[in-house]
């Protein structure tokens, strides 16, 4: 019972935040999931493995949310949506394959690498100049693949990679923001359907656990975070968002860092 409540207090957290802050659950949710493993005594070598398995399975559930809502203020680009994913299942699938090859010490320094970069770009407000058009089919597919790779190794739906590229190639923010949020559910099949294969066979794994993804954490997160989203965007209007973004960055930094020593 406690380690359920434990997981809903997580997933509650990372609704909140990203409902508020517009960033990608995963990039609450990974960090506390390896921090609670460990302190629940999961065998090191399987905690970001799992983490990251739990959090892209997860975003299959949240992604649908943010998808509908945004397909229903007409921010979806479902083109772009289209001619992105055969490239996000393919590369977000060799990406899982790729993170199931690594140790759990590596994963941690790339995450940790990361939030860093994630935070730099959130403290200095870092946002890329459109500059150009959608490239044409193959370096759609290459595109898709490379935000699928990167999301799978770090467990999330991908917006803190799509959404630049989008604004980079003549999208509106708040049109690549909604097709972002489209772009997190293959990216999210794919990782989840990754991480179950991938994790399969692997020995050692906790009780109550399908692959690669711990089904305890997973419900909890679920049901708490699909909640508490709407609250935080909610408060989005009412809060100094640009103030908390930056208090948020600090936070990252201060994670990445323990990631990063915890890896090294």
């Amino acid at each position: 019972m406690e380690i359920i409540l434990l997981y809903l207090a997580l997933g509650a957290f990372g609704g909140v935040l990203a409902g508020l802050l517009g960033i990608g659950g995963g990039l609450v949710i990974v960090p506390m999931l390896t921090f609670s493993f460990a302190a629940q005594g999961i065998p090191h070598e399987h905690i970001l493995h799992l983490a990251l398995g739990t959090s892209l399975t997860s975003i299959i559930f949240t992604s649908i949310s943010s998808l509908l809502a945004h397909h229903k203020r007409g921010a979806v680009i479902w083109p772009t949506v289209i001619s992105l994913t055969p490239g996000i299942l393919i590369g977000t699938f060799f990406g899982t394959w790729v993170a199931a090859q690594l140790s759990t010490n590596f994963l941690k320094i790339f995450f940790g690498v990361f939030l860093l970069y994630v935070a730099t770009q959130m403290l200095l407000g870092i946002k890329p100049k459109a500059s150009r058009e959608l490239p044409g089919t193959t370096g759609m597919f290459a595109s898709g693949s490379i935000i699928g790779i990167f999301s799978s190794l770090v467990g999330i739906g991908g917006g803190t990679l799509s959404v630049p590229f989008l604004v980079f190639h003549n999208t509106a923010m708040h049109k690549a923001i909604g097709t972002a949020a489209a772009i997190g559910l293959p990216i999210a099949l794919a990782g989840s359907a990754g991480n179950i294969l991938n994790g399969w066979s692997a020995e050692g794994l906790p009780a109550g656990c399908i692959g690669y993804v711990y089904l305890t954490a997973l419900i909890g997160i679920v049901a708490a975070s699909v909640c508490t989203a709407p609250l935080g965007a909610k408060l989005a209007h009412s809060l100094p968002v640009a103030k908390l973004k930056r208090i948020f960055a600090i936070l990252l930094y201060v994670v990445g860092i323990k990631m990063l020593i915890g890896g090294l």
